[in-house]
């Protein structure tokens, strides 16, 4: 997968303080702890349009995660604070791929990249074909104060 040379317009940057939890014996940012991250980064990503998971959920549509990739170019330590910047890169018929750079706390240097794939299925695992209303959602203004409320 090439990364986008533009990174999404519809996008979202995720802080997130590393805790001492998430490091590993050396005192880095354990590797599967970037997966959790991407995690949290789709969720706000999300609310800030207006729409937590849980009603994506409601409304049928389930986006498991069909690969996951991450190269880590430097390491983040413990209270080190990352920028995630979140969008999606590509829409498929009935998927979608996710991009994610983490940054620096002054956004200077990047410190890790990757992807998640996600295929749209129904509450019985079944493949959709990606509803116009979520597409819609995902490339719609983000409200960042919503965000916060929800």
């Amino acid at each position: 997968m090439d990364f986008p040379k533009v990174f999404p317009a519809s996008d979202t940057w995720y802080p997130h303080r590393v805790s001492y939890g998430e490091t590993d014996a050396m005192g880095v940012l354990y590797y599967a702890e970037y997966l959790h991250i991407f995690e949290r980064a789709r969720s706000l990503f999300l609310r800030e349009r207006g729409m937590g998971y849980n009603v994506v959920e409601e409304r049928g549509i389930i986006l498991p995660v069909r690969e996951a990739w991450c190269r880590y170019r430097v390491p983040a330590r413990y209270d080190d604070l990352l920028w995630v910047h979140c969008g999606v890169a590509e829409w498929r018929r009935a998927s979608m791929l996710i991009v994610y750079e983490f940054w620096t706390e002054d956004k200077a240097k990047l410190t890790a990249q990757g992807y998640t794939e996600h295929p749209m299925v129904n509450p019985q695992g079944k493949p959709v074909a990606v509803p116009g209303w979520f597409k819609e959602l995902c490339e719609s203004t983000p409200f960042p104060a919503q965000a916060a409320q929800q």
